[in-house]
């Protein structure tokens, strides 16, 4: 048979058996069907907001100084120690001060002397009215001197002014206090507040007596915080406006603490699942649709987290039914019983 006639043939032949081949199966087309629990996600009405940098700071707190110089004899504080109000913090060295507490009474013991023996001459009529007012003069000026010794004593012991914790102590025995010194820094814990920055693009979504959500790192839940003021001027280095939040009672964050402020920006339609729901590979995230009792891989785009939720920016819409637990086994294709 020559060349020219066999060609059609084995060409006829190959187009056969090609059109009788069987498509290839997807993935998870072999696997039995597998039990999971099924979502339809709808879209939401969420608040869109924009996070800050705050700090955890007491409503109540001081820089305690020294109202006059002296030398600090003793300082039995150390920070992270509670004080109530009243305590000792610092004795100065007040021997200066007491020796013109001494010299102030002795000028008044002399003036009162001389007061009474004015008043019997006045009585007798030895001198004259204006004399006696004079050394009476003298009495009130001598009384007044120990009163101003008596209270520069008592400002040679620095008192806590409230009940609350040292957070600082930059000085020790035998420094030298004075007035602009600090001896220690106090905070009261029970009384805490949330100060941040607000750049100037979000400010006009802050509003005093407005309700904002505080994250703190390590709780999953937030804890929602009330403007309590708002600086009517931005800071011309920063352009930013100082605010802050008060939070509630018992609030579980400590002085000093890193938070984030959510500003409430405006609301959206959104697509929110369950983080359980999202299986991540790499650098790829993906859902798996139920569609027909057959569930289907799906690239997604996540955007923002809320809780144990997250927002699907795209890839899904309103409406679809998704795996939301038991994805992380699956494959594409595969058959799946649905969970009541």
């Amino acid at each position: 048979m020559k060349l020219s006639t066999l060609l059609p043939v084995v060409v006829l032949a190959a187009v056969v058996a090609g059109c009788g081949r069987a498509p290839e199966a997807t993935p998870g087309s072999n696997l039995p069907p597998a039990l999971v629990q099924v979502r339809t996600i709808d879209a939401q009405r969420v608040t869109n907001t924009e996070e800050v940098v705050g700090t955890v700071r007491s409503r109540l707190r001081a820089a305690v100084e020294a109202k006059v110089s002296g030398r600090i004899v003793a300082l039995p504080v150390m920070a992270g120690q509670s004080l109530q109000e009243g305590e000792l913090i610092a004795q100065l060295d007040a021997r200066e001060i007491q020796a013109r507490l001494d010299q102030a009474k002795a000028a008044l013991e002399n003036a009162e002397r001389d007061l009474q023996r004015y008043a019997t001459l006045l009585e007798q009529q030895v001198l004259t009215r204006a004399e006696f007012d004079a050394a009476e003069s003298r009495q009130r000026m001598a009384k007044a001197a120990v009163t101003e010794a008596e209270t520069l004593l008592d400002y040679a012991r620095v008192a806590a002014p409230f009940a609350g914790v040292i957070t600082r102590k930059p000085v020790e025995v035998g420094d030298l206090a004075s007035p602009g010194r600090v001896i220690v820094e106090m905070e009261d814990p029970k009384t805490l507040r949330v100060e941040a920055d607000v750049p100037e693009a979000l400010i006009e979504y802050v509003t005093v007596g407005a309700r904002m959500n505080i994250h703190v790192p390590g709780l999953a839940a937030p804890v929602e915080a009330k403007v309590s003021e708002l600086s009517p001027a931005a800071d011309p280095n920063s352009r930013t406006f100082p605010v802050k939040l008060d939070l509630p009672a018992n609030a579980p964050v400590r002085l000093g603490q890193f938070v984030r402020v959510a500003v409430p920006v405006g609301q959206t339609d959104s697509l929110r699942v369950p983080l359980a729901a999202v299986v991540v590979r790499g650098q790829m995230e993906m859902v798996f649709v139920v569609t027909n009792s057959v569930a289907q891989l799906r690239l997604v785009k996540m955007g923002k987290r809320a809780g144990d939720e997250v927002e699907i920016v795209s890839g899904l819409s309103a409406g679809e039914a998704i795996v939301v637990e038991g994805a992380a086994q699956l494959r594409d294709g595969q058959a799946v019983e649905i969970r009541q």
